[in-house]
């Protein structure tokens, strides 16, 4: 349909292809940030409904708040890599003692 025109987008004025870029990374950013902040919120919620215990959950879901929170704000991903390993492992030691 398009072959007898010329590709302009490239040198067209106002193209703002780096805010595209921008906009993008920030949202895979924000996603994997998400996605382990649920993950750490359902291992608090197994730890606490499957195995009763509420008072070590309680950890677990701070923990997952405060990986979160640098992670948004900063889009960096490794307070959500210690996040998840640190409620990982005392959802383990719960797994493991039950």
């Amino acid at each position: 349909m398009a072959d007898h025109g010329n590709t302009e987008y490239l040198t067209a004025t106002g193209n703002d292809l780096p805010a595209h870029e921008n906009t993008y990374e920030r949202f895979i950013e924000i996603t994997f940030v998400g996605t382990i902040h649920v993950i750490n919120l359902l291992l608090g919620l197994t730890v606490g409904g499957v195995f009763g215990r509420w008072f070590t959950a309680l950890p677990i879901f701070i923990i997952a708040i405060i990986g979160a929170i640098p992670g948004l704000v900063t889009g960096s991903k490794t307070s959500s890599y210690v996040a998840f390993a640190i409620c990982f492992v005392i959802f383990a030691l719960v797994a493991i003692s039950k």
